[in-house]
């Protein structure tokens, strides 16, 4: 998920797969359009929660926040996400992101009730809530990139309970009203067969980064209804099909022009844009700059 100015959530959280965290990450509402990850790590948690911490440049001063997102997938079912965006005391205009998804298992251990007890569950629609992070928020995320190479069970017990203090800490400080998105639950997505048809596609998409194709193209690629593909792609992975398409051509435009120095013709013809024009818009549009700004 390098995600420069990303519009959204890049790389995904997938649901089934637990030790390949994809879950889904709102990022350009979350960061921003002025955002460059610099490397990301994947933690290990459990087969209920899964998290990532990345390091963030931003090309000026950024404010820490922290924001809660909650997805309904089927009646009574939920995906939440916390995500902390905290900033990083040795470098300038450089912070922490932290993402950590609660996958549906994770709240079949509580009574219905319960849940719904609480605001954000009582939602049929996407939310989400901005909160401001406290100093113990700040320790338990400290504690997240914490190894014990001795005992990893007993690792594995301190994340657990650290995401779980994490998540009580959230819940606790919000107190303004959630608002809803327009993001209709999909209740189709509580199979896991519909899940992997969209991970598929994303990953079709990832692998084949100087093609563009149809929602009709990849509904048939991952025989997939075409409005489920459609809603599905853009509830899991943030961004619509094509906004996710463009994303990814033009954070590789940006590699290939920072680090191997490549023309920006060269980038153009690789990543199969039309012309050297529709390129330098594009690109443009999702980074504010001009191509030929980036090279070395």
């Amino acid at each position: 998920m390098t995600m420069t100015n990303l519009p959204t959530f890049v790389l995904v959280p997938n649901v089934k797969q637990i030790t390949k965290p994809r879950a889904a990450q709102p990022t350009q509402r979350f960061l921003g359009d002025n955002a460059t990850v610099l490397n990301s790590e994947v933690l290990e948690i459990s087969r209920q929660v899964q998290a990532e911490v990345m390091d963030v440049a931003f090309t000026e001063a950024i404010e820490e926040k922290a924001c809660l997102y909650l997805f309904p997938i089927d009646t009574g079912k939920y995906c939440l996400q916390l995500a902390y965006l905290k900033r990083n005391d040795t470098a300038v205009n450089t912070v922490q992101v932290y993402y950590i998804t609660y996958l549906p298992e994770y709240f079949d251990q509580f009574e219905a009730g319960i849940l719904m007890a609480n605001r954000p569950f009582r939602f049929d629609q996407t939310t989400e809530q901005e909160f401001a992070p406290c100093s113990t928020a700040h320790m338990l995320l400290s504690q997240l990139s914490k190894k014990d190479v001795v005992n990893q069970f007993v690792q594995a017990l301190q994340l657990t309970e650290t995401t779980t203090q994490l998540l009580r800490r959230a819940l606790q400080s919000i107190t303004l009203p959630f608002t809803s998105c327009q993001v209709p639950a999909c209740r189709f997505l509580a199979m896991d067969s519909e899940r992997e048809k969209i991970y598929e596609a994303r990953t079709y998409i990832e692998n084949n980064l100087t093609q563009i194709f149809t929602i009709k193209e990849l509904s048939r690629k991952v025989a997939m209804n075409e409005c489920y593909l459609k809603k599905g792609f853009k509830t899991l992975v943030g961004k619509t099909i094509h906004e996710y398409q463009q994303f990814l051509r033009i954070e590789k435009a940006k590699r290939l022009l920072q680090e191997e120095g490549q023309t920006v013709t060269d980038v153009a013809g690789t990543l199969g844009f039309s012309s050297i024009s529709h390129f330098s818009t594009a690109f443009k549009k999702a980074t504010g700059m001009k191509p030929c700004e980036l090279l070395k």
